[in-house]
């Protein structure tokens, strides 16, 4: 249906999921399994869903795909805050992925609201 290579909105989560798994690297062992594990999951799930629904026969069905995507986003924002809060990020480190994130959330609910439009044609 899309290349989902060439959307922005792919392109720029991919490179939030690096930068976030650059940070994650510093985290302490003991978090391995924790708050490590379950940003990771978030950050890779929101390139996968855009990928995944871009890749399905509807429109309809996209949105949903892409549903998923802000919501992991939103889930992704929670754990920053918390990985702030228990002192595995710094204020800077964390005001750098919020922003880069909102740009991300923004874009994922404006092209959700386009392909949504699409699929009532």
């Amino acid at each position: 249906m899309h290349n989902f290579r060439e959307l922005k909105v792919w392109q720029r989560s991919m490179e939030l999921a690096k930068t976030v798994y650059e940070t994650t690297a510093t985290f302490p062992a003991y978090e391995k399994y924790g708050l490590t594990s379950q940003i990771k999951r978030a950050t890779v799930s929101i390139p996968s869903n855009i990928a995944e629904g871009a890749g399905r026969n509807s429109y309809k069905e996209f949105g949903q795909f892409l549903s998923i995507a802000l919501g992991s986003a939103f889930e992704l924002e929670t754990q920053l805050i918390l990985a702030n809060s228990f002192g595995l990020i710094n204020d800077t480190q964390l005001e750098m992925l919020l922003k880069q994130l909102e740009q991300i959330q923004k874009m994922i609910n404006s092209f959700k609201t386009t392909v949504y439009k699409k699929s009532n044609v």
